[in-house]
C-alpha cells in the first residue's frame, strides 16, 4: 500500500436536455502538481487515513468495496428522529483547492459511484457539501451543491410547493447530466479534474462531462469522499494531486 500525504442520494435534480449540455473540453483543464495521496488497497482493511462517513466499506481482493446498507429510512436509536437512507461514503482529509482525482471504478450492482468534495466548516450548504461527480451506468452527472441543491435557503424553499418555479430558476446551470454507456463487471479509469469554477470528468481517457459553476471554485475543499449507492461498487488505485489550470 502506498500512502502519500458523494452521494448522498439526490433529493432534487434538474437535468439539461442534450441540446443544452455544455461542450466538454477535449483536452485536460488541469496540470498535475504534487501527489498528495495514493492507495492501491493491498492491506486487509482500509488504511487509518480513511474514515467512515456512512457505512459500509471494506477491502476485498486488493480493492475498496462500497455497499449501501442504509437503504431505507429507519427510526434512530433514541426514537426521536429518522435515519435517512443514504449512499455508503468513505472519506479522506485532503485539503485542496484545485485537484486531479484518479481512480479505477467497477459496478457490481451499484446504481451510482461518485467522487465528492466537502468543507465541513462551511455553513452555507448542508453538511458543507460543495460539488461532486456521479457516475451511473447510463450517465455522468456533475453537481455544484454549494450554490445549488445543497444551499441552505434552496433546501428550505423545496419544502414549499409554491416556490417550485423559483427553485428551478436558482438551480439552473448548477447540474448537468451527460449520457454514458457503461457495463457491470468492467473496470473503468475515472478522472475528476477540478480547477477554479470548472469540473471535468473523463472515463477511460474520453471526455465524459463538464460543468462551470461558482460553487466548484470554493477555495477550501477540505475533504474528498467516495460514495456508492446500491450493491456493490469498487474502487482501486486512488490518487489525488494538487493541480493548477492548464495554459
Amino acid at each position: 500500500m502506498k500512502l502519500h500525504r458523494l452521494p448522498a442520494l439526490l433529493l432534487f435534480t434538474t437535468i439539461a436536455s442534450a441540446a443544452d449540455l455544455p461542450h466538454v473540453p477535449s483536452k485536460s483543464i488541469a496540470e498535475k502538481q504534487e501527489l498528495l495521496f495514493s492507495d492501491d488497497f493491498q492491506g486487509s482493511e482500509p488504511a487509518k487515513v480513511w474514515h467512515k462517513v456512512v457505512p459500509t466499506f471494506t477491502v476485498e481482493n486488493g480493492t475498496l468495496k462500497g455497499t449501501q446498507t442504509r437503504d431505507q429510512d429507519v427510526p434512530s436509536a433514541d426514537g426521536k428522529s429518522i435515519s435517512k437512507a443514504h449512499a455508503a461514503v468513505h472519506g479522506l482529509e485532503i485539503p485542496t483547492k484545485d485537484s486531479v482525482v484518479e481512480c479505477k471504478i467497477r459496478f457490481e450492482g451499484a446504481t451510482m459511484i461518485d467522487v465528492e468534495f466537502d468543507d465541513r466548516k462551511y455553513t452555507g450548504a448542508h453538511y458543507g457539501h460543495l460539488c461532486r461527480a456521479q457516475i451511473r451506468l447510463n450517465g455522468v452527472t456533475i453537481i455544484d451543491e454549494r450554490d445549488g441543491n445543497m444551499r441552505n435557503d434552496i433546501r428550505e424553499m423545496r419544502n414549499d410547493p409554491t416556490k417550485k418555479e423559483e427553485v428551478n430558476k436558482l438551480l439552473k446551470g448548477r447540474q448537468v447530466t451527460y449520457p454514458a454507456k457503461l457495463e457491470t463487471g468492467k473496470w473503468y479509469d475515472l478522472v475528476v479534474e477540478t480547477v477554479g469554477d470548472e469540473m471535468r470528468v473523463t472515463i477511460d481517457g474520453k471526455a465524459a462531462a463538464y460543468l462551470k459553476s461558482s460553487g466548484i471554485a470554493h477555495a477550501t475543499k477540505s475533504k474528498i469522499e467516495l460514495g456508492v449507492a446500491g450493491k456493490d461498487g469498487f474502487f482501486d488505485e486512488v490518487k489525488v494531486w494538487n493541480a493548477k489550470a492548464r495554459k
